[in-house]
């Protein structure tokens, strides 16, 4: 019986709409002592409203690892096409919770 998967190896599916991604331009992390929660928003200019695009909850060690993950990245990425310059926003005024609409 021939095993055509290495040990150790993952076979991960990407199906035709995920693959498509969801664009974000703000993260909002928040924790417990079990988990980290991520939300990502999309945040339109002269929109006074956004929505949570994605939810992604992660265990502390995972979050540690994809913390880890990014740095390597970022710091690839800036070795093949220069220092990402980050820009001066403004401060986003968030409100979470209920807003009398449903």
């Amino acid at each position: 019986m021939e095993n055509n998967n290495q040990q150790g190896q993952i076979n991960i599916e990407l199906d035709e709409q995920t693959a498509e991604g969801t664009y974000s331009n703000l993260a909002i992390i928040n924790h417990s002592n079990s988990e980290f929660v991520v939300d990502f928003v999309t945040i339109m200019p002269g929109v006074p409203k956004a929505k949570v695009k994605s939810r992604i909850i992660l265990t502390p060690q995972h979050a540690k690892r994809l913390l880890k993950a990014l740095g390597e990245n970022i710091h690839r990425f800036e070795a093949a096409h220069g220092k990402i310059e980050e820009s001066e926003q403004p401060p986003i005024p968030l409100n979470f919770g209920p807003t009398g609409q449903a």
